[in-house]
């Protein structure tokens, strides 16, 4: 499970170094492009939405043909978007590469996960998935520190560069130690009808529906973060790159530590509890770090240890409401994986494009839009959670 972990993690990572490595260059690169605040984040945005909507494609081409075709397909996408963004002229430019990025991009979060499937379910499902976080944790931490060194040798420019090199390199990983985890009497023909009854399955189940946009929110919230941290930590708080490098790092460690433990709380507590519990806690501290801020009292340490603690919950929702979500799917793995990630991408997109309406440069404005984030996953979850453990309780009954 370790080297399936290794390899799943390195390759997921490509993804989010894409976003995190050139957040410190995001007020160097508006300055140079002449572009305001929300027109980069629009770079974010145009990522995002590429990258949701290319999992429509992704996962029923991989149930069709094996997992790996598609990752070649989709790294030799990410690194046309990566070399356009390091000659991007302008900011139309750059936004339109950072779509192609994501078109890209998006097949190594739904390649990954229908691994994952195929290999595992249940709890060892959880215990790989957060094996192959852990991997991706090291992503926050040293790929701003990264961005923030690059920068200093040159311009943001040379961050998309190396983007190329790394996405190269994945590349070469695909095609030397991952093997084909989906045999052939596994794989399903993909045609409009295989493609329409397989998704009205999973638009009618309301647990797969409900984990999603839990999930969706949740993770809406850390764009949203992602999205203002830049602007708010060195123009309000007057941090440098590196500085910001490193709250950012504190704030996703959080994240990346907590989902280490979800495994091992599932098995012991079981997951519904797990996921309960720390919904709550995700929209409690969120909801106490709004009233601060709105109270005049959010300092640059406050905010960072009170989205370390939200973002721990977190760190325990991602991971299990995906595993569970593609529980009961295995035969359309794919097609699950690639729905859920796409209505997850699209509804932070949405958030991320929504916040930037109100964002102002302060702390209070990204807090807000992430408290939302919070309270609307505890709506679902009161729901989605009820229905399971009604389910839970009849199958015991039945048994």
């Amino acid at each position: 499970m370790l080297r399936a972990a290794l390899i799943l993690g390195l390759l997921s990572a490509v993804g989010p170094f894409a976003i995190d490595m050139y957040l410190p260059a995001m007020p160097a690169i508006a300055a140079s492009l002449n572009a305001d605040v929300s027109a980069v984040q629009l770079t974010l945005t145009g990522y995002f939405v590429a990258f949701g909507l290319a999992q429509l494609f992704y996962g029923p081409w991989a149930d069709q043909v094996g997992r790996k075709l598609p990752l070649y397909t989709g790294i030799g996408i990410f690194i046309i978007g990566s070399i356009g963004c390091a000659t991007a002229p302008t900011i139309g430019w750059l936004i339109a590469a950072r779509a192609v990025q994501g078109l890209g991009g998006a097949v190594l979060m739904v390649v990954p996960r229908a691994i994952i499937r195929d290999m595992h379910t249940g709890t060892q499902a959880t215990k790989l998935m957060a094996m192959v976080m852990l991997v991706i944790s090291v992503s926050p931490m040293l790929a701003p520190l990264a961005g923030s060194g690059l920068i200093a040798l040159g311009d943001w420019h040379i961050i998309f560069w190396v983007l190329a090199f790394v996405a190269m390199l994945s590349l070469a990983l695909v095609g030397t130690v991952l093997p084909e985890t989906l045999t052939e009497e596994h794989r399903v023909k993909v045609n409009f009808a295989n493609l329409w009854q397989g998704t009205k399955v999973l638009m009618r189940d309301p647990v797969f529906m409900g984990l999603t946009l839990i999930g969706g929110f949740g993770f809406s919230s850390f764009m949203v973060f992602i999205a203002s941290a830049a602007f708010v930590y060195t123009e309000e708080f007057g941090l440098s790159p590196t500085g910001f490098s490193i709250a950012f790092a504190v704030n996703a460690l959080g994240f990346f530590g907590a989902s280490q433990l979800a495994g091992p709380l599932g098995e012991k507590f079981g997951i519904l509890p797990v996921m309960r519990w720390a919904i709550i806690g995700f929209a409690g501290f969120t909801l106490v770090l709004l009233l601060i801020g709105l109270a005049g009292f959010a300092s640059l340490y406050v905010i960072i240890a009170g989205l370390f603690l939200a973002n721990a919950c977190l760190g325990l929702i991602l991971p299990t409401t995906m595993v569970v979500a593609l529980d009961p799917h295995g035969d359309i793995a794919g097609l699950a994986s690639s729905l859920g990630g796409t209505l997850q991408m699209v509804t932070g997109g949405v958030m991320v494009v929504i916040t930037g309406l109100f964002f102002d440069g302060t702390a209070v404005p990204m807090i807000g839009a992430i408290a939302l984030c919070a309270v609307l996953a505890l709506v679902l979850a009161l729901r989605t959670l009820g229905i399971m453990s009604k389910e839970q309780a009849a199958s015991a009954a039945a048994s």
